[in-house]
């Protein structure tokens, strides 16, 4: 009787799991992901990589990977709210990465050692900003580094809008910033005129010969509230006021001092008021604190410093006894409700700190550029241009989030609108890779590493308006750099390479990342499993793959990868 063949092919991985087998069914991708604190960036830094040239000590090449994004790291590192940390993968880990001391350690780094920008080639076009504030400057850099001429005009008689007279310098030192706008206006095209006002653009462009423009002007008009006064008694509003004291000036408002508000101006009025002799501020809040519209570090800070804050209260009245307030009640429409229990509180001045708006009469002239009922301009999401062809328009006077950090990522976004209007292209936004979670990453062997602090002044020595908080020392910011997990992009730290059982895996040097070979590559995903940073994608294996020599098939391209730069 002749003997009885078996089939003797493994089935394990086709009839009951899939698995290491005779037939590989996914490969090993070495791809590019989003970290967290590069998607939550308003400039749109890529926080990730000048972090790792920080972290290897390349502190002019971690600054030049900064500024391709971001021109003022000196101020943004002081004065920006640094929402990059709050996304920070590393804070389920332990603290979030400082990174905003060492972006701020970077940009001193660069005023200290005079590295400067640099520009492209004149391109033959010219472009009109109007406005020097974050968003101003940011396009004006970026449009200088493209080749383009610029001019920039501010009625301020100094530039830097909010920046300079809005932003206290306990906050945001002058030096500093004037330094970072005088080397943005020093770069080969750009001409930054002060102290002209720009009363009709459409008329501007035309006798300017620019063309395009872009409008920046900024939300440094305050917003009123009718507020009964009496006994002679005024109400100041908070922008004038902190406009007077950048300019040196030291208004007086007495001993007790009410603050109406709850954003970000009304903590810098209050603290402001504090440095100017003010023996008690309060802060008058319409709603509740779970609806603070002030960041919640800017109202720490001014509540360690002792300015207290009334919750559910409005002003009613302002006279010879100080203060009337009401209390309110909050509706779950966001609404509030007097209750008519009321209140007087001594007050001898009251600043008003509700809000701010745009001064758009310039754009009376130009019909094609909607003016819309929140005094705010309408512009296309993408490419920031108005409904007039050329003109452009970002920062405050578009609306949304009105901080230093969303104004300088829109100059930028406009910027390279602008440039691709200028060349006769369309303006496409580059599409953003998947975001990397902290479920993602694989991460056995970190160990705690205390977050970096930075030196702070004592609560008793804060009483003029010196910076209030110190910077990192080189070894503090190089460490505080190499806290950062590289979320979603290779590093080049080897656990691939070792765990790979079958040595399919080769190192391609320093920089150069890794290669899989598919003919050794069994699918086991070990390498992904090992993997701290969640570089390495899983993908299926498509028949395509295996249609010119079966199973192990070689892809057309390698599976190669650099490290991020």
């Amino acid at each position: 009787m002749p003997m009885k063949l078996h089939d003797m092919t493994q089935i394990m991985q086709d009839t009951a799991r899939r698995g290491v087998g005779s037939r590989r069914w996914q490969r090993p991708v070495y791809e590019h992901f989003l970290p967290p604190c590069n998607q939550a960036c308003p400039a749109g830094e890529d926080i990730q990589g000048w972090l790792a040239h920080a972290q290897a000590g390349a502190y002019e090449q971690a600054w030049r990977a900064l500024v391709a994004n971001n021109p003022m790291p000196a101020v943004h590192g002081r004065a920006c709210y640094h929402p990059c940390e709050s996304g920070c993968n590393r804070g389920a880990l332990d603290e979030s990465v400082s990174i905003h001391a060492v972006e701020r350690f970077l940009g001193d780094e660069g005023l200290k050692n005079g590295w400067a920008f640099e520009a492209a080639p004149a391109s033959g076009k010219k472009v009109l900003i109007v406005g020097a504030g974050p968003a101003g400057l940011s396009c004006a850099y970026h449009l200088a580094r493209q080749g383009h001429a610029v001019e920039i005009r501010d009625a301020a008689n100094e530039p830097g809008g909010m920046m300079m007279h809005g932003i206290p310098a306990y906050r945001l030192p002058r030096a500093e910033l004037q330094q970072e706008i005088a080397r943005i206006a020093g770069m080969p095209g750009v001409t930054l005129t002060c102290g002209v006002k720009v009363d009709d653009l459409a008329k501007a462009k035309a006798e300017g010969g620019f063309d395009a423009v872009f409008v920046a002007v900024g939300a440094q008009l305050a917003n009123h509230l009718n507020v009964p006064t009496g006994d002679g008694k005024r109400l100041v509003d908070a922008v004038s006021l902190l406009d007077d004291v950048s300019a040196q000036k030291k208004p007086q408002l007495g001993r007790v001092v009410a603050v109406v508000g709850g954003g970000n101006v009304a903590m810098d009025a209050a603290r402001t008021a504090e440095r100017l002799g003010a023996r008690d501020v309060v802060i008058v809040f319409r709603y509740d604190q779970d609806h603070m519209e002030a960041l919640p570090g800017e109202a720490a800070e001014a509540f360690a410093e002792g300015v207290k804050i009334r919750w559910l209260n409005v002003v009613d009245h302002f006279g010879a006894d100080g203060i009337t307030v009401e209390t309110v009640t909050m509706n779950e429409d966001g609404s509030v409700t007097p209750t008519g229990e009321t209140t007087t509180l001594a007050a001898d001045s009251v600043v008003m700190a509700v809000g701010q708006h745009s001064d758009l009469s310039l754009l009376a002239t130009t019909p094609d550029v909607t003016v819309q009922k929140n005094d705010t301009v309408a512009v296309d999401a993408t490419t920031l241009m108005t409904g007039a062809p050329g003109i452009f328009a970002g920062g405050d006077c578009i609306g949304g989030a009105r901080t230093m950090t969303t104004a300088t990522g829109h100059g930028k976004r406009a910027a390279h609108a602008i440039h691709a209007y200028l060349t006769g292209k369309a303006y496409v936004h580059p599409e953003s890779h998947p975001v990397v979670s902290f479920d993602m990453l694989h991460l056995p062997d970190y160990r705690d590493a205390p977050r970096s602090k930075q030196p702070e002044r004592a609560l008793t020595d804060r009483a003029g308006f010196e910076e209030v908080t110190g910077g990192l020392t080189e070894r503090q910011a190089r460490y505080e750099a190499g806290r950062c997990l590289s979320c979603g992009n290779c590093f080049e730290c080897d656990n691939c390479f070792a765990a790979c059982p079958e040595q399919a895996i080769t190192r391609l040097g320093r920089g150069k990342g890794y290669e899989v070979s598919m003919d050794l590559c069994t699918g086991c995903a070990l390498c992904a499993a090992q993997c701290p940073c969640h570089a390495i994608d899983m993908q299926p294996e498509s028949p395509d793959d295996h249609a010119a020599t079966g199973n192990l098939g070689e892809p057309v391209a390698p599976a190669s990868f650099k490290v991020r730069a």
